[in-house]
């Protein structure tokens, strides 16, 4: 997204929310409101947290007496989504890679089918074959096709490349919106975001029957984030019991189907299988003209993603003991670098940036700020 194009939607953000704060028909609906009525004049740094603060639940565009064909057309879910978007890219760092958020949709596929392409030639050169599609049994087997240090080491080694590259995104958001590096220090600040994150209060408020054309449609929808959300935090914690056995106890995957891991890591899957393709078919559901069409396309590439990622986990699962095993692990394996790969510039970013303009947003609410006078 060119600079002339982010003036652009920040002029529209601007003329929506003027509207939004003299209407106030909205009010109470979620986060946006409340912080946008703090604010005598509201400017591009308030705009930019507004935009993140949004959870994209739509309720203020099915109670919106402005929107089309009212001559003030007015379509804020739209116009905030697309001010995400704007500064996703904007806070990527480095700031050259900001152009995948704009073909997020092709880059998520690219990116799936060359990892799957090349975890599986790498068994396949390596470990040859006859190991790749023979039958393994007993603990260990997994590493037979994939060795340890060859799959801990790497994978580590993104995860750290990961996070500094969302603590340095989140940085130039902080910045950007105007807070200081000490407010990061807010502990309580901090537990009041995570609260809010962890029971999505903004898709169960006051305008949840707004949301879309029936209550139960809307609720649904935040039943179904609840799912994929819990079951990435039910597979986290999979993954650090399955550390834990290994390197305190010598226990080796696969383990037994009546352990923790696999009992956490099948609800997991399953949870994060049932809420992506719920959410995938909401999203085709649900008014188009609410969406942006470059946010609708980031959304279920992160879908498709995601459950091919837990799907491919269920199947080996299933077919651990066959000869399919081999198979079955790169391409899971796959999919997961895939993912991996995906998380500085795509859709998870609207999770992480949306908790810290929370926890902005609740230091606001606590110093009863408002905006300076500047534009």
């Amino acid at each position: 997204m060119a600079t002339s194009t982010n003036q652009i939607v920040l002029k529209e953000a601007e003329r929506s929310m003027t509207i939004c704060n003299a209407c106030r028909h909205c009010e109470g609906f979620c986060a946006v409101f409340p912080a946008m009525e703090r604010k005598r004049v509201i400017n591009g740094q308030d705009l930019k947290l507004l935009a993140n603060l949004c959870h994209n639940c739509r309720a203020c565009y099915y109670a919106c007496p402005y929107t089309q064909p009212h001559e003030y057309n007015l379509n804020l879910p739209r116009t905030l989504s697309e001010l995400r978007l704007a500064t996703y890219q904007e806070f990527a760092w480095p700031s050259c890679m900001g152009f995948l958020l704009e073909r997020n949709a092709r880059a998520t596929a690219f990116l799936a089918v060359l990892s799957v392409v090349f975890v599986f030639c790498f068994a396949l050169i390596f470990q040859g074959p006859e190991i790749l599609f023979t039958r393994h049994l007993g603990p260990g087997a997994f590493y037979t096709i994939a060795p340890y240090p060859a799959v801990v080491i790497p994978f580590s080694l993104l995860a750290l490349g990961v996070l500094f590259l969302w603590a340095m995104g989140v940085w130039r958001f902080w910045k950007a919106i105007g807070a200081p590096f000490s407010a990061l220090r807010d502990i309580s600040g901090h537990i009041h975001a995570l609260k809010d994150m962890l029971t999505l209060r903004s898709l169960g408020g006051v305008g949840r029957s707004y949301a879309a054309p029936n209550k139960t449609f809307a609720m649904a929808r935040r039943s179904l984030h609840h799912a994929v959300f819990y079951g990435f935090v039910s597979c986290f914690l999979a993954t650090c019991l399955a550390f834990l056995y290994e390197h305190l106890f010598g226990w080796y995957a696969p383990f037994p189907y009546y352990s923790l891991p696999v009992i956490l890591g099948t609800l997991g899957g399953l949870g994060i299988c049932c809420g992506s393709a719920g959410l995938f078919f909401l999203q085709n559901q649900t008014e188009e003209a609410a969406f942006s069409p470059l946010a609708r396309r980031m959304d279920k590439a992160f879908l498709i993603l995601v459950f091919l990622t837990s799907f491919s986990g269920l199947a080996l699962l299933v077919f651990r003991e066959t000869h399919a095993m081999g198979l079955l692990l790169t391409l899971h394996l796959g999919f997961v670098l895939a993912f991996f790969l995906c998380l500085p510039y795509g859709k998870f970013l609207h999770a992480l940036y949306r908790y810290f303009a929370l926890l902005r947003d609740i230091q606001e609410q606590r110093s009863g700020s408002s905006t300076s006078l500047h534009g």
